[in-house]
């Protein structure tokens, strides 16, 4: 189990970052930012944005954006949990 600065506590696999993801971060939607900082997990700004957009595009409207990342958030904690990762 990983455990350290802002990572938590959780059996799932680290991806490799690229780029400057505090650049990537700062260039955000607000709506987006706001949503990442109070994630359970730590999110890639970058693939946030992907999912941000495909569920705009799809969804057509912010607040089921959101709730769409809440889903996918959902399943990945429950995922880590199965893995018998830290979250509860």
């Amino acid at each position: 189990m990983r455990c350290g600065g802002n990572l938590g506590a959780t059996r799932l696999r680290a991806k490799a970052r690229q780029g400057d993801p505090m650049r990537v971060y700062d260039s955000l939607p607000p709506e987006l930012r706001a949503w990442i900082s109070h994630a359970a997990l730590p999110w890639s700004p970058l693939s946030c944005l992907r999912l941000w957009q495909r569920a705009l595009r799809e969804e057509g409207c912010p607040a089921r954006a959101r709730a769409r990342l809440d889903r996918a958030e959902a399943a990945c904690l429950a995922r880590d949990r199965r893995l018998g990762g830290g979250h509860t």
